[in-house]
C-alpha cells in the first residue's frame, strides 16, 4: 500500500498537480507544489495579497501559473508573478544591450584610502537563443494577486484540492516537447554586430575598473596615511618590488618591534626558573658521573 502523501508539511500546504504524458515522458506523473502565505523578513506594500510557491514545474511560466488559477483554482486573478532566477523578458536586441552603457558599480565595501573599483559585470548578458526558459529544479516564486481576497481565495482552492485529492492538471509551456529541439536544430543566432557591442562593452568595464585599481594603488605607494605610514603594494614607484626583499624587510621590523629581553618581571622570573633547572640537572649529571668512577676505581687490570 503506498504512503499517503501530507497535505501539510510546515506552513506549506501540499498541492499534486498531475503532467500530461509528453513526446519526452508518455506517462501522466505528479508533481507537487507547496503553496503559503508570502512572507519575507522585510513586508512590503504587496505582502498582504501574495502568496509563496517552491517546487515550480520546470516549465512554469507567468502565463501557465495564471492559467493555474483562473480555471482550476477558483479563478484568483494574478497581478504578477516574481520567478526565483528568472531572466527578464527581453527582445533579442534588448537583452544584450541592457547595462551596457549604464556604468553602473556594486556598492561594496570601501577600500582603504581608495575609491571602489568592483564593477557590476552581471548587468552584462548575452542574448537568449532559446524562446522558453527552463527553470531549475525546486525554483520558487511569489504569486502577487490583484487584491487580498483574491489570494486568500487562491490559498483557499490550493487547500481545498490538497485535502479532498481533486486532479488538477498542470498546462505548462510545452517546454520539454520535442519541438523545442526541432524547432532549434538549426539554432539562429543573435546578430554579429550585437555580440560584438556586448563584448565590447565588457571589455571596457574590465579596463576601466582595472585602471581605477592601478590609479588607487599608485596613490597607495606614495600618500602617507594618518600616521605617517606608506602601504607597502606589488610595484614599487621605479619598479616592481622584489618579494624577497619585502619580506627581510617585514622580518626585520618584527624584531626591532620585539621588546628588549627580560623586560617585564615575568620575564626576569621565568628566566631564573630556567637557570635553577638547568644548574640542578647538571649537578645531577655530575653526581652520577662521580658515582660511576667511585664503582669502577681499582677493578681495572692493565694489560700485559
Amino acid at each position: 500500500m503506498a504512503p499517503k502523501n501530507p497535505v501539510k508539511v510546515a506552513d506549506y500546504t501540499v498541492l499534486p498537480l498531475t503532467i500530461p504524458p509528453s513526446d519526452s515522458y508518455p506517462t501522466a506523473t505528479k508533481h507537487y507544489l507547496y503553496v503559503r502565505a508570502h512572507a519575507p523578513k522585510i513586508p512590503d506594500a504587496d505582502t498582504n495579497r501574495s502568496l509563496f510557491a517552491s517546487n515550480l514545474p520546470i516549465d512554469a511560466s507567468e502565463n501557465s501559473l495564471r492559467t493555474l488559477f483562473s480555471e482550476q483554482l477558483g479563478g484568483a486573478r494574478l497581478d504578477r508573478v516574481e520567478i526565483e532566477g528568472a531572466r527578464p523578458k527581453k527582445d533579442q536586441r534588448g537583452a544584450a544591450l541592457s547595462g551596457a552603457d549604464s556604468g553602473t558599480t556594486k556598492a561594496g565595501k570601501k577600500r582603504k584610502r581608495g575609491a571602489n573599483t568592483d564593477v557590476d559585470f552581471t548587468a552584462i548578458e548575452l542574448p537568449q537563443t532559446w524562446d522558453k526558459e527552463i527553470l531549475k529544479s525546486g525554483s520558487g516564486a511569489v504569486l502577487v494577486f490583484v487584491d487580498k481576497a483574491s489570494a486568500e481565495l487562491a490559498l483557499k482552492e490550493v487547500a481545498r484540492a490538497a485535502k479532498k485529492k481533486s486532479e488538477v492538471r498542470w498546462k505548462g509551456e510545452d517546454g520539454l516537447r520535442i519541438e523545442r529541439y526541432r524547432i532549434h536544430h538549426h539554432l539562429t543566432f543573435p546578430p554579429r554586430d550585437l555580440l560584438q557591442t556586448t563584448v565590447n562593452t565588457f571589455l571596457t568595464k574590465w579596463a576601466n575598473m582595472e585602471g581605477a585599481r592601478a590609479r588607487a594603488m599608485a596613490k597607495q605607494r606614495s600618500v602617507p596615511d594618518d600616521d605617517g605610514f606608506v602601504t607597502v603594494t606589488r610595484g614599487g614607484r621605479a619598479g616592481p618590488a622584489r618579494l624577497e626583499e619585502a619580506q627581510a624587510a617585514g622580518e626585520k621590523l618584527k624584531e626591532k618591534q620585539k621588546p628588549p629581553e627580560n623586560f617585564y618581571r615575568f620575564q626576569t622570573r621565568e628566566k631564573k626558573k630556567e637557570t635553577a633547572e638547568k644548574l640542578k640537572r647538571e649537578f645531577q649529571e655530575d653526581r652520577k658521573r662521580v658515582e660511576r668512577m667511585r664503582a669502577f676505581k681499582g677493578k681495572i687490570k692493565p694489560e700485559t
